[in-house]
């Protein structure tokens, strides 16, 4: 039998599948109608397991993968259960309530926290987002989540992820841990440069300050040239640092902007090892607000500590047709190898699929936060979008 008479046979199987399923999805909704008449839930985790294992039980050598098969078909019967149920009232009239506040831009006279010292990365990008903000700095990532739980600032703007040195998993973990709303995120290029004080000679260099994402950044350059990189808390801050410092060996990885603020000259510029070289930040606020070209759905969630169960959830963003643009595990304090998932999908609210999925996990999954509907600008983009 050759390859065209295979397929034609499975095309046959295919023909008799669909009315099988299509008769399977259209009892799942009479079952919606059951349960949503009595109150019952719409997962039962107990009964689909013991379809699975018997499944697995009636197709021998091949029952783990027809096992999936038959979750895959579980997962599209609850999704149409959640949407013939039609779930999450509550959490539909908040993402209302905060489609008809209007976006960040439209906030006025608001303050705005940032890690670090004037001049740093995330202070550049706040302003550009905030123009006419009042811009307060601060030591520690953890100082500016404070400031906002605190009211003592309405936005905070912290980084999350470098296209070079990946992701900061400091500022993802106070995510997780404060569960603040992210209601905007900016991609700004990043080029380092180094910078001394105007008598400090290039040769006599043997230390180089600044962020460790910014030496591991710049980490060609400095093994080029035999630099100890030494981690400070920020890439302004190290400036100051170099700048009030006595000697005149040091160096430090800045932006020009921190170089002209702390009165130091600029030896080299672009010495990042990517000319491509962005960092993403992200806005956090205890409010949520979406604007009205949002295009990220931020959320966090765990999962039960079984097989699959990480890969049935991220099926369901596919089925809805939803593309997953991040995906971050961080361990769950004090648990024995359990973790927290924290994943950007493109996508918006005002799709009504994709609301109707947020509602159904939201229901499911043990633990699960919406962070956030936002729209991300880049640098090379208006922020008038």
């Amino acid at each position: 039998m050759d390859l065209l008479q295979l397929r034609k046979k499975i095309d046959e199987i295919d023909d008799e599948l669909i009315p099988l399923i299509s008769k399977r999805m259209e009892i799942s909704g009479q079952v919606a109608e059951y349960k949503n008449e009595r109150g019952l839930p719409v997962l039962n985790e107990e009964r689909e397991q013991q379809i699975l294992d018997s499944v697995a039980e009636k197709c021998g050598d091949n029952g783990e993968t027809i096992k999936t098969v038959f979750s895959s078909m579980m997962d599209a019967s609850r999704a149409l259960q959640h949407k013939i149920i039609g779930g999450g009232k509550e959490f539909k009239d908040m993402i209302n309530t905060a489609l008809s506040q209007g976006g960040i831009l439209s906030q006025k006279d608001c303050r705005v926290a940032c890690q670090g010292v004037e001049g740093a990365y995330s202070g550049v990008t706040a302003g550009k987002i905030f123009p006419d903000a009042k811009i307060r700095f601060f030591k520690q990532f953890e100082d500016v989540f404070e400031a906002i739980n605190i009211g003592n600032a309405d936005f905070g703007v912290i980084p999350v992820e470098n296209s070079t040195s990946g992701s900061v998993h400091e500022s993802y973990d106070l995510i997780i841990k404060y569960r603040f709303y992210v209601v905007g995120a900016y991609d700004l290029k990043i080029e380092h440069c180094l910078c001394a004080k105007p008598d400090t000679k290039y040769e006599d260099i043997t230390d180089v300050y600044s962020h460790p994402q910014a030496l591991s950044q710049c980490n060609n350059f400095l093994k080029n040239f035999d630099f100890t990189g030494i981690n400070h808390t920020n890439t302004a801050a190290a400036a100051k640092y170099v700048s009030e410092s006595g000697r005149n060996d040091i160096a430090v990885i800045c932006s020009e902007l921190a170089a002209k603020n702390y009165g130091l000259k600029v030896l080299k510029r672009n010495i990042q090892n990517n000319n491509n070289n962005t960092t993403r930040f992200i806005v956090i606020s205890k409010n949520l607000v979406i604007d009205e070209n949002a295009e990220k759905i931020s959320l966090i969630f765990s999962v039960s500590h079984k097989t699959g169960a990480l890969y049935r959830i991220l099926g369901r963003f596919s089925m809805t047709g939803l593309n997953l643009t991040k995906l971050e595990s961080r361990p769950i304090e004090n648990s024995d190898f359990q973790y927290y998932f924290y994943v950007d999908v493109l996508g918006s609210v005002r799709d009504e699929k994709t609301l109707d999925l947020i509602c159904a996990l939201s229901d499911e999954l043990p633990d699960f936060e919406f962070l956030g509907n936002f729209y991300e600008w880049r640098s090379e983009n208006s922020l008038s979008k």
